[in-house]
């Protein structure tokens, strides 16, 4: 069973790194940070595969990506990317991911516990991503603020309730749950019980 939930969860996880770099290609540029659907399915891994298998499938995508695959926004790729302008929010993913995961991880599954995860998830994004901007185009807080944040608040709210409703209609589809994630990974390997 433990071999059988590793397998699952994996494929769990790659399918969703292939969701975020399939959201990554909906961009509408509007300044140094596009408008991308990318973040949607990126709070969306922890809140279906809790916060270690979330990480897992974002690791693969920014390391897709890193390796230079057209994963990032407008079909982009490179290490370089890291660097650029939205670099701090690709690596704002990270805290991101393991706050929401935090939040919702070994308890029941609700949706205003999920907006409120991703809410979460999205102050430290945006804490990440505007520092970044700040420090790397040399804005002020106040131009970060209109550049990196203003523009995006309404989209976001529209993919948070969207991600939550999602997770909502997923978790019993993918048979996934904290209890049952649980006594799966607790379980010892080859028992077959």
């Amino acid at each position: 069973m433990s071999e059988n939930y590793q397998l699952r969860m994996s494929v769990y996880a790659s399918l969703l790194a292939a969701l975020m770099a399939a959201g990554a290609y909906l961009a509408i540029p509007i300044g140094p940070v596009p408008v991308v659907l990318q973040n949607m399915f990126v709070f969306l891994a922890p809140l279906l595969l809790g916060r270690r298998w979330g990480l897992a499938s974002l690791c693969v995508y920014l390391l897709a990506g890193a390796c230079g695959l057209p994963v990032f926004a407008g079909g982009m790729g490179g290490i370089g990317r890291f660097v650029g302008p939205t670099g701090g929010f690709l690596l704002g993913y990270l805290p991101a991911v393991l706050l929401i995961g935090l939040v919702v991880s070994g308890k029941r599954p609700c949706f205003w516990r999920d907006v409120l995860a991703m809410v979460v998830g999205s102050i430290a994004l945006y804490a990440c991503g505007l520092a970044w901007l700040k420090i790397i185009l040399g804005f002020s807080w106040s131009r970060a603020l209109a550049v990196g944040m203003f523009p995006f608040l309404i989209g976001d709210a529209f993919k948070i309730v969207a991600a939550a409703a999602l997770a909502k209609s997923l978790r019993p589809v993918l048979m996934i749950n904290s209890t049952a994630a649980a006594s799966a990974a607790a379980q010892p390997a080859g028992n077959t019980g």
